[in-house]
């Protein structure tokens, strides 16, 4: 049964109430005196830095709360405390009353089942018949615009774009009519133009079906125009709360100010003439793979005949949306995929080279990865991790434990976290330790791939100033991938524009923040602001 406009709710209902809601561990409080209230229409947004409260709050409201947390207040939704009904009554509230679209939808989404399955669960369990639930599935998905909802029924998660995961888990979230929608970081990982599609899509859809929607994020920024009202958690407190609006023009904590103030201005210019990389005529063919022996039907690009040359201590930037070729262009630089063309490092052609002088050169170039959980060991701690790279050099035991504790000052991680693991991390944290596992072998040009993607802005303002710092006591070059047109503004000095695997802009960065060329560019930065 998809949602329909007779399902309009009354907008002076009140749908949500939270009275002095706190939240705690044995010996720790997570969350303390939260209070607000919900009617119909209503857009809350809940904005803080990781660890302020945001998710354990929205747990709360869905009744998923780990039964080891301690819990005071009430959330009353439908005339019921969730806080004190059994197990039954929440599952009947859940999904009917309130639903959750939750913030990673490539773990979220059960990688063994298909689209038809994920979305239409619900509609089975009420009894509805399998060739009736795949229509309502079909409509559901044309509802949160996806173009060819038949095509993508038969899908599996891992078969999907970021976008079209995100959409999947909003139809999933609207197949039992919700009076409530949460928002949980829904766009953290889209390149801008994707993020303004898809807040745009929750509120039209919101508008049409007389939802009231919370959006959770750690962007203030990003949030400034889907917002009616607005609460700022720090540390599990509210700091801040009102109408949003009110509070942008006149915020009264420090701490909201400080996640106001984003904007480092243009990165300052500290290159040398001396080029350390030129890229020739680079392509990057996937193959096309059908049939049932899996044989190559032909090729797609995902990157066509770039060119761009780099100095030492200079910074360049790749943006482009999603599917763009961003990191095929860092994974071909680093010889981690096969590619045509020249990538001319320090004198020498990568893709030319034996594998004994690649792995000699792969010091001077490092990558930092997208994802620091993913990539780090979870079995080892951070001083194993760091130190992994230099284990092949041959230097002996008490060098590299100097090494390693002074990779750890550089990007200002105290001693003492050598002996940690990744999961014992913020996630600021494992993207410095993933930094001082590439710098402990003194490179002369990192590649960091969408290295602040996930986090929240004060984190990522913080990381920004580590990796200015970095660049001119180590005389470093970057090439810095991001959808994120603000990092990329306070980072680098040239910005390469992809779009569909090739160039489409190419200009200082200056230079194209104040005069974009063309009409893609224009649309990313008016994305971004």
């Amino acid at each position: 049964m998809h949602l329909t406009q007779e399902n309009n709710l009354n907008v002076d209902a009140k749908l949500l109430n939270i009275e002095n809601l706190s939240i705690s561990t044995q010996d720790q409080p997570l969350l303390e005196g939260l209070n607000l209230h919900l009617q119909a229409r209503d857009t809350l947004a809940i904005v803080g830095e990781s660890g302020s409260g945001k998710t354990i709050s929205c747990l709360a409201m869905m009744g998923l709360l780990p039964e080891k947390l301690k819990t005071s207040g009430r959330i009353i939704i439908d005339s019921k405390n969730i806080l004190e009904i059994d197990e039954k009554t929440q599952t009947h509230i859940r999904g009917r009353q309130i639903a959750m679209i939750f913030q990673e939808p490539s773990t979220t989404l059960n990688p063994l089942h298909r689209v038809e399955k994920i979305v239409g669960e619900n509609f089975i369990l009420q009894g509805g018949s399998k060739a009736k639930a795949q229509q309502q599935v079909i409509q559901l998905l044309k509802d949160v615009g996806i173009a060819n909802p038949e095509y993508i029924l038969k899908r599996y998660p891992h078969e999907l774009s970021g976008g079209q995961k995100q959409r999947v888990m909003i139809a999933a979230a609207l197949a039992l009519q919700p009076k409530i929608l949460i928002a949980d970081e829904p766009t953290t990982a889209l390149d801008v133009i994707l993020q303004t599609q898809i807040l745009e899509l929750l509120k039209s859809l919101q508008s049409k079906y007389g939802m009231a929607l919370i959006l959770i994020s750690h962007d203030l920024n990003l949030v400034r125009r889907y917002a009616d009202e607005l609460i700022v958690l720090h540390k599990g407190q509210v700091v801040e709360q009102g109408k949003l609006q009110q509070i942008f023009e006149h915020p009264t904590s420090v701490y909201t100010q400080q996640l106001l103030d984003h904007d480092l201005g243009f990165a300052e210019q500290h290159s040398t003439s001396h080029k350390i990389l030129s890229v020739q005529q680079l392509n990057v063919k996937y193959p096309i793979r059908r049939g049932f022996f899996n044989r190559i039907q032909g090729y797609t690009n995902a990157v066509e005949n770039v060119n761009f040359e780099l100095n030492q201590g200079e910074a360049l930037g790749v943006v482009g949306e999603s599917g763009s070729g961003k990191s095929s262009l860092a994974l071909a630089l680093v010889r981690l995929i096969k590619s045509e063309g020249q990538i001319n490092f320090l004198g020498q052609d990568i893709n030319r080279l034996e594998q004994k002088a690649l792995r000699k050169i792969r010091s001077d170039l490092q990558i930092v990865f997208q994802d620091p959980f993913g990539s780090l060991n979870p079995r080892m701690t951070v001083g194993q991790i760091i130190a992994e790279g230099l284990k092949v050099k041959a230097i002996a035991d008490k060098e590299i434990k100097q090494q390693v504790e002074s990779a750890l000052i550089k990007v200002e991680l105290a001693e003492g976290f050598q002996h940690r693991y990744p999961h014992e991390l913020s996630g600021g944290q494992r993207q410095r330790v993933a930094l001082a596992r590439a710098l402990v072998v003194r490179p002369k040009l990192l590649i960091l791939d969408e290295p602040t993607s996930a986090l929240d802005r004060t984190t990522q303002k913080a990381m920004i100033q580590l990796l200015r710092r970095l660049q001119q006591t180590e005389h470093l070059s970057y090439i810095f991938i991001s959808h994120d047109l603000n990092v990329v503004k306070a980072l680098c000095h040239k910005v390469m524009v992809l779009r569909h695997a090739k160039v489409v802009e190419y200009q200082p960065t200056e230079q194209l923040f104040n005069t974009p060329k063309t009409e893609y560019t224009k649309q990313l930065i008016a994305a971004s602001c």
